[in-house]
């Protein structure tokens, strides 16, 4: 099914994990698509494999968003779907969290998604639908992730008011908050290959559906939110998709 035909769909960090997914989802339907990463030959590999555009981006860098947003609109025109997915994660106790990684998550997470939004908007059509990549860390009270729970708590309530706003223009703008899902950033923890599994055990303890979830979850999810022909009066809507673990 075409169901994006002569659609233009962003994802940023779009190499791997949920991005990449996403990517691949919108792609089977018909659209064209731009990824967007930090990493120069992820990228160049992913968009090789999905058959897609590329623009290196880090997320944090604001001058990189507003490269991003000439090098769309001069070359692809205006866009119907951003999803704002790139995001960085570190889980450590409140005693040994640094200053630096406070800094990182708060300027990827955070900042990096209300600019990317507020950039993005002279090139989103009218009816245009913006998909924030949240987590299921915001329902919870969970140790060791203070600053990435606040980080995407703050994305979440960003994603809530921009709705009100954009309301006018009929841009949609909805939010996915994933449970546990198996990804490459898992690896990206500083845990050992041991570690992580002892850690993922205990996290499907905890989930009612007893598994963890793919970014495939995520990216059909993303790809409903943004079809104007089947939820076109969802809006401010955050979306759970963790198993029942926020139960």
């Amino acid at each position: 099914m075409e169901n994006f035909k002569d659609k233009l769909v962003v994802i940023t960090g779009g190499n791997s994990g949920i991005g990449y997914a996403t990517a691949k989802e919108f792609k089977s339907q018909g659209a064209t698509v731009v990824i967007t990463g930090k990493r120069e030959n992820a990228l160049d590999q992913a968009s090789k494999e999905l058959d897609v555009y590329h623009k290196l981006t880090d997320q944090r860098n604001l001058s990189q968003i507003d490269d991003l947003v000439a090098y769309i609109n001069d070359s692809l025109g205006k866009v119907d779907v951003l999803f704002i997915n790139a995001g960085v994660a570190f889980f450590t106790p409140l005693a040994y969290t640094s200053e630096e990684h406070f800094d990182t998550m708060v300027d990827v997470n955070f900042k990096g998604s209300f600019f990317t939004l507020q950039k993005f908007l002279p090139v989103l059509n009218d009816g245009a639908s913006v998909v924030f990549l949240s987590s299921g860390n915001t329902a919870l009270a969970m140790e060791n992730s203070a600053v990435y729970s606040a980080s995407k708590s703050a994305v979440s309530h960003l994603a809530k008011i921009a709705a009100k706003e954009l309301a006018p223009r009929k841009i949609r703008v909805n939010i996915v908050s994933p449970g546990p899902t198996d990804t490459e950033m898992q690896t990206k923890f500083g845990m050992d290959q041991q570690v992580l599994s002892a850690m993922k055990t205990q996290i499907i303890s905890q989930v009612p559906l007893a598994k963890m979830g793919v970014p495939q979850d995520v990216a059909k999810m993303v790809a409903y939110l943004s079809d104007n022909a089947k939820s076109s009066f969802i809006t401010g809507g955050d979306f759970f998709i963790d198993g029942g673990m926020a139960l």
